[in-house]
């Protein structure tokens, strides 16, 4: 499901906090960081990185522990985490986080969203053991300074349902998505696109587990909100439009998922420009329909566009362009051209490799699928290799 927000909530520059009037470097970081923040909305990540740099070397004149400069930190993690930058990200993080914590005025909210923001790093990279505990920390601060019921819960909230969905402890996240959507509808009221929101968090949850007859009314009530509070054209819609054709797709229903994925297309496209990473999904999500069907010439063009747009966007080393290529492997594979597939299967590996860490359990797809195809290549012992690797990983998790 691709309409869930569980990405990590971006602090920006609070205007409040007194500074030394006569050097004026507060309106310089102010607009470093403005411009960075414009940047990172349209995803032109290079852009906002050189911008939220520019901000941190400003705030870092007002010292180490300065919570300026925390804010404009969290902004540039959050650039490198968009690019797949993990371990970039991860330092900035702790870097904002221990200064709120050092702060002689402490802010709960900031520091719980700083907790929150390390935590979806982790979630990202399936490192639960190390979000749980954050979550839960950023949740109770929350609870503490304003009670289980204030708005401010619903980051900490949402995450750890999330968590909890990605650990396939459905039964845990299942009345975190329904508390996270009870404080928005409260928050809010029922027709926010907020609702929408935590309505399509819930329908992903349900998606998950092939409850598909409970997704899909709650996916159309989140349809019906962003069209009349957003419009029929707006990115939102479409993202709505595209989890509610993938639960159509998932049961073989391709006669209705196929409009709607062009639908969803076709508003991206309008909406957001030709090269917009949000096209990529709805690129690969089409093809995917075209390749089950056997239109493997269909399919083709639509997943090299997918890789072309994400590599431009987020450069050539992000784990959606891992993810992409392994895909497009995966139709040469289905065709027999092995030749074609495996410096796909190769290059995806070694993406989630760099990003991820040798060890890690998302590879084990990886590993299997270029041995596979190594297989067919006549390179058993290549193949092999790889295969032990993926067996010891998986011995390893139990």
């Amino acid at each position: 499901m691709q309409r869930t927000n569980l990405l990590p909530l971006t602090l920006t520059l609070c205007i409040g906090f007194s500074m030394p009037s006569s050097r004026g470097a507060e309106p310089v970081v102010q607009r470093y960081n403005k411009a960075g923040m414009e940047a990172l909305q349209h995803k032109n990540y290079s852009e906002a990185e050189r911008q939220f740099e520019s901000a941190v070397r400003e705030a870092e004149k007002f010292g180490p522990e300065d919570p300026r400069l925390a804010f404009v930190l969290n902004n540039l993690a959050k650039t490198y985490e968009k690019q797949g930058r993990y371990a970039e990200a991860e330092l900035l993080y702790k870097r904002a986080l221990a200064i709120w914590e050092r702060s002689d005025e402490p802010d709960d909210a900031h520091l719980a969203a700083s907790l929150g923001n390390l935590a979806d790093l982790y979630l990202r990279q399936s490192k639960y053991q190390e979000a749980e505990p954050l979550y839960k920390r950023s949740l109770a601060i929350v609870e503490q300074g304003s009670g289980p019921y204030h708005p401010d819960a619903v980051n900490s909230v949402t995450g750890l349902a999330a968590l909890y969905h990605k650990q396939g402890k459905y039964a845990e996240a299942e009345p975190l998505f329904k508390r996270a959507l009870a404080l928005k509808e409260k928050a809010s009221g029922p027709d926010n696109p907020a609702v929408a929101e935590s309505l399509a968090g819930l329908a992903a949850l349900y998606y998950s587990q092939d409850r598909y007859e409970e997704a899909e009314p709650l996916l159309k009530r989140a349809l019906a909100i962003d069209e009349k509070a957003l419009g029929p054209y707006h990115p939102d819609v479409a993202a709505v439009i595209n989890s509610l054709a993938e639960i159509y797709s998932d049961q073989g229903k391709y006669a209705q998922a196929e409009p709607l994925y062009k639908r969803s297309l076709a508003i991206r496209e309008k909406a957001l420009g030709p090269d917009h990473p949000d096209l990529a999904t709805s690129l690969n999500n089409l093809a995917a329909v075209y390749f089950t069907l056997g239109k493997h010439s269909e399919a083709e063009p639509l997943y090299k566009r997918s890789l072309g747009i994400i590599e431009k966007a987020s450069g050539p080393d992000h784990p959606d362009v891992a993810a992409t290529a392994n895909n497009l492997a995966a139709l040469y594979f289905a065709q027999h051209k092995y030749q074609e597939a495996a410096p796909l299967y190769k290059r995806a590996l070694t993406i989630d490799e760099k990003a991820l860490g040798p060890n890690h359990p998302d590879l084990v797809t990886d590993l299997e699928n270029y041995a596979r195809c190594l297989r067919k290549t006549r390179q058993g012992d290549e193949a092999r290799q790889l295969e032990a690797r993926a067996k010891a990983i998986r011995a390893a998790r139990k």
